[in-house]
């Protein structure tokens, strides 16, 4: 386990809601010493732990937490955060989002997207009738579903097949489908 510094005890975000990804969720906890078992909705186990400080929804509401130090196990992702000292406290907190703030992630790489970067764009199809919007996307295995809202909702595979076009300047998102697939 790679440590870091410890870190500053949690304390009450104070920024937007708004501003932040929701990037996992704490699923029990891990050893005796404040552990955390992670469930990262990030594309690799280890992308939650190039963020140093943790917004974490707890029961008192969303905590700013310093991250002392991050593994990956056989079973998965397990976190230290600053404060959480022992298994009591690391249960306390079984099935708390973890969250960081949109501004921290930078810009995707070349040919990369960041899925909350398309939350709210108008979804075309290939003639340019416009679906809806995309309101948010969930995973079903190795496959990522875009949730598009329009006069009707459509749950559409995120894949090259029929995603063809994403133009964030515009605002768009072109995909091919078609009317029978929603039946």
């Amino acid at each position: 386990m790679a440590g870091r510094s410890s870190g500053a005890p949690p304390r009450e975000f104070e920024g937007p809601e708004s501003g932040l990804v929701v990037m996992g969720r704490i699923v029990g906890a891990f050893g005796v010493q404040g552990w955390l078992k992670v469930n990262p909705f990030t594309e690799s186990p280890e992308g939650l732990a190039r963020f140093d400080r943790w917004i974490v929804r707890t029961r008192a509401g969303w905590q700013e937490m310093s991250l002392e130090d991050f593994a990956v196990h056989s079973k998965g992702p397990v976190a230290k955060l600053a404060g959480c000292d022992d298994r009591d406290a690391a249960d306390a907190m079984r099935g708390a989002d973890v969250a960081v703030m949109r501004a921290a992630m930078g810009d995707a790489d070349k040919g990369q997207l960041y899925r909350v970067d398309l939350v709210g764009l108008e979804v075309v199809d290939a003639t340019g009738t416009v679906l809806g919007r995309v309101e948010g996307f969930f995973d079903t295995g190795e496959t990522g579903v875009m949730v598009v809202s329009g006069t009707r909702e459509r749950m559409i595979p995120f894949i090259p097949e029929y995603v063809k076009a994403v133009d964030r300047k515009a605002g768009r998102v072109t995909v091919d489908w078609k009317a029978d697939y929603d039946a």
